[in-house]
């Protein structure tokens, strides 16, 4: 049944990292029917909506601080083994699902759902998505992607391509919905600040190496150094010891006490929306931070030191006119954003963003008025269609070709006790040290 004006949307979000659960929490603030979209969703937009949080349990589950940065305000908040969640989902009444993972992920969740909710008269509407540009791995990622409800598409361009792709193989098309990236907005940018601040906003794999990192890293401390009138500030995306999306080998944290850098600059932490405030040049190498800087029309480069290529993701910004080397910058060059690039790209910086998400809204009311309820979710990929490729990424997650947990799948019968909370704890500081520390030991020693 759809939700009444009197009763709120009840959404809940799953969640592997903080950034997808940032696209999450953010994505079911803008999607809720009745929602409107002139306050941002992390303000007191959220009235009408019931949020439950889950946090799918693994090496990049977010900490406190990590959701804190978000914003967004959830009912409930758990961590949850994808067995544990799909009990959740077929004990609890929802009116949407949003599934903010990675692809293997959703495939996963939409084959276990499809099983917890056989011979139900009724069922949520599953939406998932992106979070943010989509450079690699297409075709992959959107047929485990296929199956829900709603596949959002963050600009034109995208929504063109992901109905060619699902067009292409003779799989439904009509999912994917034309939105735009949930945690767009702040104020347009009006000038230059006192002092004139200059960003680099770096990602935790791009580049993934000791060297491209630590020439960056000279370039930003060179360039502070060439300004000294100017403040220049690295923004990164974790504290040591936490996790995002992605696989941080080597934090810039560490990389720059071994470097000199002078007083004007400084490390920061926090909200991208609130350092953008006091941007006057945003730099990255293809950070979805760029689309936001673009979005309030603030100076924006992609840099061209290391390349213009597919690994770095940075290819995905040719046309936009905003591709520029450290050196032009040293010179005082600011890059032009191509406005037709741009507006392809769901930087709606024309206004049009209070409108962004009313298709998807629109659907989802119809959606859940449906006569007779939904129909059970049907994913491309099936024990029938691969064979070779479906039972492994289900069983990753613990569940077997049917969707159903396998014998052994962590039980959600009851509350971990004080020593398995313990083990767990170790368990993933281990594998984090494994990873920041043992691993690029490891890779030094095998180039020897």
């Amino acid at each position: 049944m759809p939700p009444s004006s009197t009763k709120p949307t009840r959404i809940a979000v799953l969640a592997d990292s903080d950034t997808r659960w940032k696209w999450g929490a953010l994505t079911a603030a803008r999607i809720a029917p009745g929602t409107s979209m002139e306050a941002a969703p992390h303000e007191d937009a959220q009235v009408g909506l019931e949020l439950s949080g889950f946090l799918l349990r693994g090496r990049a589950t977010p900490t406190a601080r990590q959701l804190a940065e978000v914003g967004v305000r959830a009912d409930s908040l758990q961590e949850v083994t994808a067995v544990e969640f799909l009990r959740a989902m077929g004990e609890q009444e929802y009116d949407v699902v949003v599934l903010a993972l990675v692809g293997g992920g959703v495939q996963a969740m939409l084959h276990g759902l499809k099983r917890v909710w056989e011979g139900r008269s009724s069922r949520p509407v599953v939406v998932t998505g992106y979070v943010g540009v989509v450079y690699e791995k297409l075709a992959d990622g959107l047929l485990l992607r296929h199956g829900a409800d709603l596949v959002l598409a963050n600009s034109r361009q995208d929504a063109e391509r992901f109905r060619a792709v699902y067009e292409g193989v003779g799989a439904d098309a009509s999912s994917v919905t034309e939105v735009a990236l949930p945690f767009l907005g702040g104020a347009p940018y009006e000038g230059e600040h006192d002092p004139y601040t200059v960003v680099f906003a770096v990602q935790p794999s791009v580049p993934d190496n000791r060297k491209d990192r630590v020439y960056l890293l000279d370039r930003l401390i060179r360039h502070a150094r060439l300004h000294p009138d100017r403040e220049v500030l690295l923004k990164l995306r974790s504290r040591p010891g936490e996790h995002t999306t992605h696989i941080e080998e080597l934090p810039y944290q560490k990389l720059v006490q071994r470097l000199d850098p002078p007083a004007n600059f400084r490390l920061v932490y926090g909200n991208m929306g609130e350092v953008l405030d006091r941007t006057d040049l945003l730099v990255t190498i293809s950070s979805t931070a760029a689309l936001e800087s673009l979005h309030r029309r603030i100076p924006t480069v992609i840099l061209s030191d290391l390349g213009v290529r597919e690994v770095l993701g940075n290819h995905h910004f040719v046309g936009s006119g905003c591709l520029a080397s450290w050196d032009q910058l040293d010179a005082g060059h600011r890059p032009v954003p191509d406005e037709e690039w741009v507006a392809r790209q769901g930087v709606v910086a024309d206004g049009s963003y209070a409108t962004a998400f009313d298709a998807a809204r629109e659907r989802i009311a119809k959606l859940l008025g449906r006569p007779g309820g939904l129909a059970p979710l049907t994913p491309y990929y099936t024990p029938a269609t691969a064979p070779g490729y479906l039972p492994g990424i289900l069983a990753r997650h613990h569940l077997g070709p049917d969707g159903s947990p396998l014998p052994g799948a962590p039980a959600a019968d009851k509350e971990p006790g004080p020593v398995r909370q313990i083990v767990r704890r170790a368990a993933r500081g281990a594998y984090r040290h494994g990873v920041q520390r043992v691993a690029p030991v490891i890779r030094r020693m095998g180039e020897l």
